[in-house]
């Protein structure tokens, strides 16, 4: 059968099977809005101020920046794979783009180049040996990630550098008051989600997560998707921990420790199926929003940062449960029991 033929909506119909690509259209993503919502209704209840204009301002870059990471994540779900060098990945790259310039003299934008290379290169080493070697998805970024956090060290010698003017003019920046990292997320998630949704390799690309035996019959490099889906994951944790240091100007040299869970949780929040097939850029995008909301209240109520990562780990648990409730019976029941003594006095 051709490499090029179109691929038809088909539910799935059990393991291999193929997922009607109309559903990523289902009610299953629009939870994360209802809750976004929610949240920043009462969120100047829980923490007056949370919503002035200076807290969102200083929270939407940090929302930006998860949400690029996110998307990384999320592509990697969509294939039934995790990730978990993201923090390594964040951390090299932002190393290259300040360590560089500030030791070597290194233009900053071939030091921004060569942190972008670097997150690719480990996403391509992870894909390699989940897909060419079997090696599991969790084992196989374990290790690369602890690669990566050994160049860190070795580059950074301990010691964090500053980020040139220009790195960090752009990311503090703002366009007609709108912070430049969000316009940099705004374009970069876009762009992917309307790929996802409307070229014919973004459906062919889903596909191959939804059902890799039937997508094999129909002559798609399954494995050459599933790589480059690491290799693309790697490249957004670069990006994402490049446009972070910029913003601290002084960043941490292992600045992404904090953000593995939260983009595990976007993915998860934003309504992906953990298994792979079913999954919706923009919700995860949302959800690493939400995410960052609930930090910031947390944070300004005057909680710990234990509690803060309690509250993730709360919150991510309580979306997996609530992802496993079939609500579609439980509201036929209660639907049956609301008809039910209606029809018994209309009953003779």
């Amino acid at each position: 059968m051709s490499r090029h033929t179109t691929l038809p909506p088909a539910k799935r119909a059990g393991p291999g099977g193929l997922l009607d690509l109309r559903r990523l259209r289902g009610g299953r993503f629009s939870s994360i809005w209802l809750i976004t919502l929610l949240l920043f209704a009462v969120s100047p209840l829980i923490s007056p101020g949370s919503l002035s204009g200076s807290a969102v301002l200083s929270m939407l870059p940090f929302a930006a920046v998860m949400a690029i990471a996110a998307l990384g994540q999320t592509l990697v779900v969509s294939h039934g794979g995790i990730d978990l060098s993201v923090p390594g990945g964040m951390a090299l790259a932002a190393v290259l783009a300040t360590k560089l310039p500030a030791v070597s003299g290194v233009p900053i934008w071939a030091a921004v180049a060569l942190g972008l290379v670097a997150g690719a290169l480990g996403g391509l080493v992870i894909g390699i040996a989940v897909v060419r070697l079997s090696i599991a998805a969790f084992v196989a970024s374990l290790a690369v990630n602890s690669i990566l956090i050994g160049v860190v060290l070795q580059v950074s010698k301990g010691f964090p550098a500053s980020a040139g003017p220009a790195l960090s003019a752009f990311a503090v920046g703002s366009v007609a008051g709108v912070p430049n990292l969000l316009l940099v997320a705004v374009v970069v998630i876009g762009l992917a989600h309307w790929g996802i949704r409307h070229t014919v390799l973004g459906r062919r690309f889903i596909a191959v997560g939804a059902g890799r035996p039937a997508a094999r019959l129909l002559g798609l490099p399954t494995g050459s998707y599933e790589v480059g889906a690491y290799v693309v994951a790697g490249i957004c944790y670069s990006l994402a921990g490049i446009l972070l240091a910029g913003y601290l100007r002084t960043p941490d040299i292992l600045l992404g420790d904090t953000y593995l869970l939260p983009t595990i949780a976007a993915v998860v929040l934003g309504g992906s199926l953990l298994s792979g097939g079913i999954t919706n850029l923009a919700a995860t995008a949302v959800a690493a929003l939400f995410l960052t909301q609930l930090n910031q209240v947390v944070l300004a109520a005057g909680a710990s940062t234990a509690t803060q990562l309690l509250v993730q780990a709360g919150v991510l648990a309580l979306s997996v449960v609530a992802r496993g409730v079939p609500w579609n019976s439980v509201r036929a029941r209660l639907r049956g029991r609301s008809l039910k003594p209606a029809s018994t006095l209309s009953s003779p």
